[in-house]
């Protein structure tokens, strides 16, 4: 049950980062305007479901508005007033993801609105429930704020490119991916023992 749990929870995240993940991989000079146009369309199409329900979601909406944005520069725009565009295209995707993310902290932790589609609504209230969405929100945000400062990196550095636009990246994304999954059973199953340990005579 928990771990079918944590796999929903992170089946949602995937989801939601999908778009974005398809944007930072296909993004490279000459390519990015095919990506944002990749971008926006898996955003659309993952969100529908949502969108048609009236759940937005505010790194559904975020992604939809980046994207479509960036695609309407393509269109419109001249090729050399888009070259800082091309340059910085993945490290200013990382960064909108982080500022949203740490963003959210100051109203509803992102993670929270896709935690609650897999968590009791008599849950969702609870101090444990809150804490472990922090927790994870700032998790996620600090990963793209990192992604996009290694990216930075490699675009001002002439050696170790790889490392920071990719590998690195990649292993924080990893790290972040199985944190998620396990930090909200682990911190649940503490809660339990340390009330089950106060009502013990």
């Amino acid at each position: 049950m928990a771990e079918a749990r944590s796999k929903r929870r992170t089946g949602n995240l995937f989801f939601a980062f999908a778009p974005w993940i398809i944007f930072i991989v296909v993004a490279s000079p000459s390519t990015w305007e095919y990506a944002a146009l990749a971008g926006l369309v898996a955003a659309v199409v993952l969100n529908l479901p949502d969108m048609r329900r009236g759940s937005f979601k505010v790194l559904e909406v975020t992604g939809i508005v980046f994207f479509a944005l960036m695609s309407v520069l393509a269109l419109f725009l001249d090729r050399q007033d888009l070259d800082w565009v091309e340059r910085y295209a993945q490290v200013l995707s990382s960064a909108v993801i982080a500022v949203v993310a740490l963003g959210s902290l100051a109203f509803v932790p992102f993670t929270e609105q896709y935690a609650r589609e897999s968590t009791p609504r008599e849950v969702w209230g609870t101090p444990v429930f809150r804490h472990v969405n922090r927790v994870l929100t700032l998790l996620w945000g600090a990963v793209f704020a990192a992604t996009a400062l290694l990216g930075l990196l490699a675009l001002h550095t002439s050696s170790g490119r790889d490392w920071f636009n990719w590998i690195i990246p990649v292993v924080l994304l990893v790290f972040a991916v199985r944190f998620t999954e396990r930090y909200p059973d682990r911190v649940r199953e503490r809660a339990r023992g340390e009330h089950a340990s106060r009502e013990a005579p």
